[in-house]
């Protein structure tokens, strides 16, 4: 297999760092992929539960407000459990689920599609963050982007904000965007969420060294390391890192590395927002929020958003 250059290039960057870091978007490979699925399932994990919840209850309400025929673009592969709640509802004229991970990309789109026969689906290749070229037909439509499960919490905050103005760009102004974000809780919940008594989430981790192994030649002692989630008060986070149990080296695409017992590889980020916070920031991204539903215990929230004419002043 001819390893991919940019996650070559992100692992040896990002290992060379201090302290040494991942983008969490390299660990969604086929089996990431499959793991997270796993994951979404499990009781400890709240938010797919509760957002899919959620969607189902205001999905009339979103399919007044959005409307039908629109051009949905979903960043990020569709899910097989909420997705299908936003596309039966609004009946769009083209369905464009945008991935990194190819194969279970097209996976995604080909079990959607025997779900929903005669819904146009075209398929995108591409790291989300990146420059995306939309297919032909989608350009004489209106556009709904798609943003669910809490994604937009992996990115730090000014990351996030330039992802939003990303999605903008490529929507286009009076797109509207349906986006999913995960609220503040008690830390003892957001750490069962994401460490699990099962370990699917731990596997999930360790997945990536095995990726790093696979396809970049590394000889990282996969069993020398152990997950692990910490709350960052300050910054409102869950932090997932895989931490050395004991001082390792191993050699990476011919580049040697070295560890020192408890020092970490920080690989994900998920930022947990306030109402107030959120709604900052789409604004900073460029979308005006229309509308915001959450569940009875607000532990969710999802938005919809629109891509106002920007105005050189009020």
């Amino acid at each position: 297999m001819t390893p991919d250059p940019a996650f070559r290039d992100d692992v040896l960057r990002g290992l060379r760092q201090q302290p040494p870091a991942v983008p969490a978007r390299w660990l969604y490979d086929s089996q990431g992929s499959e793991l997270f699925d796993e994951i979404t399932r499990l009781p400890s994990y709240y938010p797919t539960r509760t957002e899919t919840a959620l969607l189902q209850e205001i999905m009339p309400e979103v399919a007044e407000r959005v409307g039908q025929g629109r051009a949905v673009v979903e960043f990020g592969a569709g899910s097989l459990t909420k997705t299908p709640l936003l596309l039966e509802a609004i009946r769009p004229a083209l369905y464009v689920p945008v991935d990194i991970s190819g194969d279970y990309l097209r996976a995604s789109a080909a079990e959607l599609a025997a779900k929903l026969p005669g819904l146009p689906i075209h398929t995108v290749v591409a790291n989300f963050s990146d420059a995306i070229a939309l297919p032909p037909e989608a350009s004489v439509l209106p556009k709904l982007g798609f943003f669910p499960g809490s994604t937009i919490g992996n990115f730090v905050p000014a990351s996030a904000t330039d992802l939003l103005r990303h999605f903008r760009a490529v929507l286009g102004t009076g797109a509207l965007l349906l986006i999913g974000m995960d609220r503040v809780k008690p830390v003892e919940r957001l750490i069962a969420a994401y460490d699990d008594p099962q370990g699917v989430t731990a596997a999930f981790n360790l997945n990536l060294l095995h990726r790093i192994n696979r396809e970049l030649g590394g000889t990282v002692p996969v069993d020398a390391f152990r997950h692990e989630a910490r709350w960052n008060d300050v910054l409102s986070r869950v932090e997932m890192h895989l931490v050395a149990t004991g001082d390792v080296a191993f050699d990476i695409a011919g580049e040697p590395f070295r560890l020192a017992a408890g020092s970490s590889i920080h690989t994900e980020n998920s930022h947990k927002y306030g109402p107030r916070g959120g709604r900052m920031l789409l604004l900073a991204g460029g979308w005006t929020p229309l509308a915001e539903w959450t569940d009875p215990a607000r532990d969710f929230a999802v938005v919809l958003a629109e891509a106002e004419r920007e105005r050189f002043a009020p």
